[in-house]
């Protein structure tokens, strides 16, 4: 059992952390990023999200596609998965406009390209269309941070 004297003591020394670690974050440059580009980098973690879930989507139709017998839809299967991957971990690094925002959108950028290359190969798809499309919206945007 937690004594008040001990209740007091943890309640301000909780308090005190979250004063320092919030005028640090200011000074270090989260205050600062958010001003100067939070457009650009709004409109990429959102372009990075919905292109996520846009291969996800992809990829769950080509596994479809696969147990259909379309061996050639394995490819797109593979790159969806991992552009979405890579989508979902500069998503969630642009949003909190983390330290690593620029660095992660260059190969996010380059995935989406690729992803976008070999969905487009299937012009006739509709799902492989949709997400080459939103694999170009993300490829841009990331391109746009960096």
């Amino acid at each position: 059992m937690i004594g008040r004297r001990q209740f007091v003591s943890t309640s301000l020394g909780t308090a005190a952390l979250a004063v320092v670690g919030r005028s640090a974050f200011g000074q270090v440059g989260g205050e600062h990023e958010h001003d100067h580009g939070s457009d650009a980098m709004e409109a990429c973690a959102k372009a990075c999200s919905d292109c996520q879930r846009a291969c996800d989507a992809c990829a769950t139709h080509c596994a479809h596609q696969l147990n259909a017998g379309k061996k050639e839809h394995l490819t797109t299967l593979m790159t969806c998965r991992d552009c979405a991957d890579v989508c979902a971990a500069a998503a969630q690094i642009v949003a909190r406009s983390g330290p690593f925002s620029k660095l992660i959108c260059g190969p996010c950028a380059e995935a989406c390209a690729s992803c976008a290359k070999e969905c487009e190969k299937f012009p006739d798809d509709e799902h492989m269309k949709m997400c080459a499309a939103e694999c170009r919206k993300c490829e841009k945007a990331c391109r746009a941070m960096v």
